[in-house]
């Protein structure tokens, strides 16, 4: 997909907006929904991007094996679990427990 830098973070946060509460999703189930497979850091630096924006749920986006890597773009970093255990997902050690359960892939989510 060939876009510019801000279309691509428009589009990650089109796709982060439709995870459902209590599901997660990772950086690179995004960038492959979007077209980018090898776009996973991108998706990710839009995360980070989107930590002051209320409308876009980032604390729903993990790495691949579930564990919090962006947590410490949140202030206080802890917010990002505590955002994720208030709509029901566990959390241990940083990392998101029963993972395959809540895991959200839009590719099988927004199929058309």
């Amino acid at each position: 997909m060939k876009t510019n830098k801000e279309n691509f973070f428009d589009l990650v946060y089109q796709v982060v907006r439709l995870i459902p509460k209590g599901r997660v999703t990772s950086y690179g189930a995004i960038a492959n929904y979007l077209g980018a497979k090898s776009g996973a850091r991108t998706v990710g630096y839009a995360m980070n991007a989107a930590h002051t924006m209320d409308d876009v749920p980032a604390h729903r986006v993990v790495n691949s094996k579930g564990l919090l890597t962006g947590k410490f773009h949140f202030s206080p970093p802890e917010k990002m679990q505590a955002l994720l255990e208030s709509e029901g997902v566990t959390i241990k050690n940083d990392q998101v427990l029963d993972f395959q359960t809540v895991y959200w892939d839009p590719n099988k989510e927004l199929e058309l």
